[in-house]
């Protein structure tokens, strides 16, 4: 047995020392999870409270067949939506295409640099925009499984997915010409 096995069944037994571990083990990934979804620390913490009761109320439905990390991380994706559903805000237009971008763990500082550059960017998409841009990039969800999510139309979920990455990939370029600008000797 190993020891996520272990640790998944002395959770089920309700054993706090072992739900504070999987909890430590998997809050800080999450909390980048949720934060992609939302537009400040505080709702992402929120969400990634809600999202861990639900992982502890559902780990019996772990079937370990998958990675408990993906496992995890779906449920934090769904609470985001369900959120999102239930403060009723109107994120995608009904009238209103595919690179994946993953910003893997490396030791470079500059691959590092350039995945948190653009985690800051996402935040200043129209919500819409983010959250599309969100599943289908971040998290893999094809467009039929995005707009079912959402109650919209696949054409909104591509006409989003594409504007999101228009306006990222501006906002980028902006960000980068700024930091190229000479700075001005005081004298």
């Amino acid at each position: 047995m190993s020891d996520k096995n272990q640790l998944i069944e002395q959770c089920l037994k309700g054993n706090a020392k072992a739900q504070r571990d999987l909890y430590e083990e998997y809050a800080g990934i999450m909390l980048g999870v949720c934060f992609r979804y939302t537009r400040s620390l505080a709702d992402a913490e929120d969400l990634l409270q809600e999202g861990f009761v639900k992982v502890f109320k559902n780990l019996r439905q772990y079937n370990g067949s998958g990675e408990l990390g993906a496992w995890i991380r779906r449920i934090m994706v769904n609470t985001a939506i369900n959120e999102i559903k239930k403060s009723k805000l109107s994120l995608i237009s009904q009238d209103e295409e595919h690179d994946s971008i993953h910003l893997a763990t490396t030791d470079d500082p500059e691959i590092r640099l350039a995945a948190k550059e653009i985690a800051s960017t996402m935040q200043l998409l129209p919500d819409g925009y983010r959250i599309v841009f969100n599943l289908h990039a971040i998290e893999g969800y094809a467009y039929n499984e995005i707009a079912d999510l959402l109650k919209i139309k696949p054409a909104s979920v591509r006409s989003q997915y594409l504007r999101a990455r228009i306006l990222l990939t501006e906002l980028l370029q902006k960000a980068e010409a700024e930091q190229q600008k000479p700075v001005e000797n005081e004298q």
